[in-house]
């Protein structure tokens, strides 16, 4: 958002004009950041990162959200209609918004404010495991995997949960949401088949058009449940998705010393997945024509393109037969090699050990 949206002079004639912008590095300032970010999780259901919040003057917040594409994209309101709208609203309805404002802080003070709320549950009920798993068979896309709607987010900390779930009680259907979410999330475009690790969340339902920025913690993350999700199954393709995400971040994510950094950015050259996306010819101009079609029909290549004309390799309607897993193998290497000539993402590199910025 910050090149697509914060540098735009568009975007920002519309802020300087009806809005106060502010700025806050959740590293530097992660008080501020838990704050705003349980007003996001109340507000919509999840939270992450780019948060994005409008609030009144007297720092209430009413709307809450992660990345917003400029424009409206691919089923997303975009920030310039966001703000214009948020705009009229306050202009026609402040008081409406004012009362608002205030009811999101008394829920999220009745939450967070009462420091013996937690310490008042002396132990954890079978109860409370109960609930837990049927709010997530309520939640559970039974079709693509994963829970609730878009944007759509890997959530591995509720695949462990379910694990447990199922290694306590015996409930299949709990195995069941665990491993559709992590093959559909495989199969998706979140996953980047060319070159391993998985991207933040997904803008659909499908897990096709992701926001393309890697996040270490997420990779790090998503690697224990595949893990974890092998030793429950003993499915040896668990096992290879870990493999291929410990792959990339040894390879992309690590410093000469042998620190790990913290983010690869979703754009390159202004645009955001233009190191990720193909076209069918270039798929050919690179294999060959006869490797090239076989290869986009593996992942879905067309001429039409799944992403603003273009391609997002993903194997949400095929799977890759035994007999030709080596063949996809070379082709991949050929294309990674080809694809490392591109401008790649700028890295972030930080390096964060025990809460420390280096």
């Amino acid at each position: 958002m910050e090149r697509e949206s914060f540098e735009d002079e568009e975007v920002s004639e519309i802020l300087n004009k009806n809005f106060v912008s502010i700025k806050v590095d959740r590293e530097e300032r992660p008080d501020i950041d838990n704050i705003y970010m349980t007003a996001c999780q109340a507000l919509t259901g999840h939270g992450g990162w780019p948060l994005t919040i409008i609030m009144t003057p007297d720092k209430k917040p009413f709307f809450a959200g992660t990345y917003f594409p400029k424009k409206d994209r691919m089923g997303m309101p975009g920030l310039i209609s966001i703000l214009k709208s948020v705009h009229d609203s306050w202009v026609n309805e402040k008081d409406s918004l004012n009362k608002y404002s205030s009811q999101v802080v008394s829920v999220i003070s009745e939450s967070t404010d009462n420091e013996d709320y937690f310490n008042s549950i002396d132990e954890i009920t079978e109860d409370i495991f109960e609930d837990a798993f049927s709010q997530f068979k309520y939640d559970f896309d039974n079709i693509y995997g994963g829970f609730g709607g878009t944007p759509k987010f890997p959530t591995p900390h509720n695949l462990y949960f379910l694990l447990r779930y199922w290694h306590k009680t015996k409930e299949e259907y709990a195995l069941t949401m665990v491993e559709k979410t992590l093959d559909s999330m495989y199969k998706g475009g979140i996953y980047d088949h060319i070159g391993f690790g998985f991207s933040r969340y997904s803008t659909d339902r499908e897990w096709l058009v992701p926001h393309f920025e890697k996040m270490l913690y997420d990779n790090a993350l998503l690697a224990i449940a595949y893990l974890e999700t092998y030793q429950a199954t003993k499915s040896k393709k668990y096992s290879d998705i870990a493999k291929e995400i410990f792959a990339y971040v040894l390879r992309d994510m690590t410093s000469p010393e042998g620190g790990f950094y913290s983010a690869e950015d979703a754009d390159s050259e202004g645009e955001e997945g233009k190191f990720y996306i193909w076209s069918a010819d270039e798929i050919k101009e690179v294999l060959g024509d006869t490797d090239g079609e076989k290869f986009c029909k593996y992942f879905n290549i067309t001429e039409e393109g799944n992403f603003e004309g273009l391609n997002i390799p993903n194997l949400i309607n095929s799977t890759i037969h035994g007999e030709d897993k080596d063949f996809v193998e070379l082709c991949r290497k050929k294309l990674f090699d080809h694809r490392e000539k591109r401008v790649h993402p700028h890295k972030d590199d930080k390096i964060l050990t025990a809460g420390t910025v280096l």
